[in-house]
């Protein structure tokens, strides 16, 4: 009988032993799956990086990536399972990033070194947007910092398609309907052409990602498994600058490529860090501005996007701020205007009035910043900014980039005086009279025109 209960004992003894050796091999096949996706999942066998042996324990977040002691962690991509991004060959030719530059770069977005891009900044790329969510000229847009940058650009794509490129009408029809090809050339263009103007016509700077890691993190500088894998590629003309961009083109559209901080990337480098502290001034130090889990663009960004010069200001010139130091401001017209309007701010505000140089660009298309949101204004006649009887009577297209337009709102804009607007200007002024925020920004441009929403749903 003892036998027996012995026997029953080893045999149970081994089905609790076979039942454990089953459950540590499931959880290690879920490990093995986390850790390739990159969902934040520590492990504490040693990680190999690009070639070289670092020890899960010089690791803060289980990336493989040494954290500096004594710093809080960073946000990282093994948190928001972005997929891997496009990489290209070591050996193509550019010169790799140093730990000066990276570091330089890292202070001049955020302020310090201790920083990293958010989630959605790391989501974001230039992408189209597919049937049956056309018009197919418009980038999908999503939340968060990229945005400003993503609607710059497509301003951008727009001058491209309507008034740059060669041997195409230009109507809205014809904007409509581009294919893939199209979209791709309008999309290296407009890249290359932002690019191009900061770098003074001069020299354009490319950043992309490769398959070595050039620099290591250290006490003053924490890697985020990005930047630290840089190659820049210089180019003395535009023509060879487009051309690269439309070669590595998935470099900056593809799923997970980090396409938007790419191009932000390589827009500084392209401006230079000299260019841009003589661009900013005392009321701008640097490009980011912190909000709750992430960052927003600075203004600075957007007029560089715009203008090719960081100048974090939106009025013309230069002016005194309150202490009397030098601001400046927007110095000469660009083809893309900006316009802006928010509920927050009042009109007394001098710094914060849109100057000239960008309500009046050379060509009718407008980034648009309403109460924090971006969104798009263009005209497809060419003329409207360079005679003044065009401006009478006009259509106006609005992108706002919301997943859910299907189709852009075509505003009819009338700036004839009549007797009855100044009633309708009093009106605006009177507690609870609601006007659409978009008809808002457009009155800071023609200050009484009437709009006409041509059936769509005007948007608040």
């Amino acid at each position: 009988m003892a036998m027996e209960f012995s026997d029953q004992k080893q045999s149970s003894n081994e089905l609790d032993l076979e039942e454990i050796t089953r459950k540590i091999l499931f959880l290690d096949k879920w490990r093995e799956i986390f850790s390739y996706h990159r969902l934040g999942i520590n492990n504490t066998t040693p990680q190999y990086h690009e070639g070289n042996r670092i020890s899960a324990d010089e690791s803060a977040d289980g990336t493989g990536i040494p954290q500096p002691k004594g710093q809080g962690h960073l946000p990282s991509s093994s948190l928001c399972s972005i997929p891997n991004p496009s990489i290209i060959s070591s050996k193509l030719g550019g010169f790799p990033i140093s730990l000066a530059m990276a570091t330089k770069l890292r202070q001049s977005l955020f302020g310090s070194t201790a920083h990293a891009f958010s989630c959605d900044w790391q989501r974001a790329c230039f992408q189209f947007r597919g049937p049956p969510s056309d018009p197919a000229f418009t980038l999908e847009v999503g939340k968060g910092g990229a945005q400003g940058i993503q609607m710059a650009v497509q301003g951008s794509i727009i001058k491209y398609l309507l008034f740059t490129r060669k041997g195409k009408d230009c109507n809205f029809h014809s904007l409509c309907a581009i294919s893939k090809q199209e979209q791709d050339r309008a999309l290296a263009a407009a890249l290359a052409g932002i690019l191009w103007a900061a770098g003074e016509a001069q020299k354009a700077t490319i950043c992309l990602v490769t398959e070595d890691t050039y620099i290591t993190s250290t006490p003053d500088y924490s890697g985020d498994s990005f930047t630290e894998r840089l190659q820049l590629f210089e180019f003395s003309k535009k023509d060879a600058t487009e051309k690269f961009i439309y070669d590595h083109l998935q470099c900056f559209k593809g799923e997970g490529s980090h396409g938007v901080i790419l191009f932000l990337y390589s827009l500084i480098f392209s401006r230079t860090f000299e260019r841009l502290q003589k661009d900013l001034d005392v009321s701008t130090v640097h490009l980011l501005r912190p909000t709750a889990g992430g960052f927003l663009c600075r203004q600075a960004v957007l007029n560089m996007v715009l203008t090719g010069r960081a100048n974090p200001n939106v009025f013309n010139g230069c002016q005194n701020g309150k202490s009397q130091e030098i601001l400046h401001g927007v110095l000469t017209r660009s083809d893309i205007g900006y316009l802006q309007w928010s509920k927050n701010t009042s009109e007394d505000d001098r710094l914060s009035q849109v100057g000239s140089m960008l309500k009046t660009p050379k060509l009718p298309i407008w980034l648009c910043n309403i109460n924090g949101n971006y969104s798009v204004l263009f005209s497809t006649n060419r003329q409207l900014l360079s005679d003044w009887k065009m401006e009478h009577l006009f259509d106006l297209h609005f992108y706002s980039g919301q997943s859910s337009e299907k189709k852009l709102a075509r505003l009819t804009v009338d700036t004839h005086s009549h007797h009855w607007e100044r009633d309708q200007c009093e009106d605006e002024k009177r507690p609870g009279k609601w006007f659409s925020p978009v008809e808002m920004v457009i009155r800071t441009k023609w200050r009484e025109a009437t709009i006409d929403w041509n059936g769509s749903v005007p948007f608040f």
